[in-house]
């Protein structure tokens, strides 16, 4: 196993019951002792009944907006997006990336699976579920929904990439390359495909090819914290301390920069039998 660096609003509605008494009329030939008596006999009238406004959807903008929010408030809001329209089955999908989020990962996999009991071929569901599986540690369970994916999207990396780390979850290494290589055909150098090809192949011990896939991701545009932190990784087991000490404390603040450099140091000892020091003193 490949080491791996630390890295509802409910809209209550109240509906306003009409209520209108009866309007007096008072016919022809009747006192008004007789006429109150007869009218007071008579049963109330029911007021007309209205049903309860359900929850309002939101606008355009306000989902937009929810995306900025913490997972926290982005699972309220999409709770509430789905209780107010249950075949919103973006919102569905949204709902489960924040449970996700929020290491819920059952019932991120109950809510995405809500959406594929209407929509079995819908894509964007196929891909969460396959991602909550993997998240959970259970990617057995993420391959079925990853190859379906990729069968109803030919053309899209993303169902081939969650299919490689699946694969790799259970241990069919070469499945794993083979799909993570197929992204690549793709989007090539794409930088989350190279970075989880390149872990796999490090924790095979090819860190050399390890190093130069990294280093392409890394200088990618689109290339994450996480991705050049797995490069600062792959450098640091090789004994390349200066530059992955560089790269961990540009990107991370101080305390979990120590805390990296600490393990990374300890791993790095273990592996070579030197000091990080005399590592460093020798301009690696």
């Amino acid at each position: 196993m490949s080491p791996r660096l630390a890295l509802a609003a409910t809209v209550v509605s109240t509906a306003a019951l009409l209520a209108a008494g009866p309007a007096a009329a008072w016919p022809f030939g009747g006192g008004k002792a007789s006429e109150a008596k007869a009218e007071s006999a008579k049963p109330a009238a029911k007021p007309a009944a209205v049903a309860p406004a359900g929850p309002r959807k939101a606008t355009v903008q306000e989902r937009a907006q929810a995306e900025r929010m913490d997972p926290l408030a982005r699972a309220a809001f999409w709770a509430t997006e789905v209780e107010a329209d249950p075949t919103d089955f973006d919102a569905g999908v949204k709902l489960a990336q924040a449970m996700r989020a929020l290491g819920k990962h059952e019932e991120a996999v109950a809510a995405v699976e809500r959406v594929l009991v209407a929509r079995p071929d819908h894509v964007e569901a196929l891909l969460e579920l396959a991602r909550a599986h993997v998240a959970r540690g259970q990617g057995f369970y993420a391959v079925e929904p990853a190859r379906k994916a990729a069968a109803a999207a030919p053309k899209d990396w993303r169902p081939l990439s969650i299919l490689g780390v699946a694969y790799e979850q259970v241990s069919r290494i070469e499945d794993a390359h083979a799909a993570w290589r197929q992204a690549l055909s793709l989007s090539p150098d794409n930088p989350a495909v190279l970075s989880n090809l390149a872990l796999s192949l490090a924790s095979e011990g090819d860190v050399t090819q390890a190093e130069t896939l990294l280093r392409t991701a890394a200088a990618r545009p689109g290339a994450t914290i996480q991705v050049r932190q797995n490069l600062a990784l792959i450098l640091g087991l090789q004994g390349k301390t200066k530059e992955a000490e560089r790269l961990i404390r540009e990107d991370l603040p101080p305390e979990l920069a120590e805390q990296n450099l600490a393990w990374l140091k300890a791993e790095t000892v273990k592996a070579s039998g030197r000091t990080w020091g005399s590592l460093q003193a020798g301009g690696q």
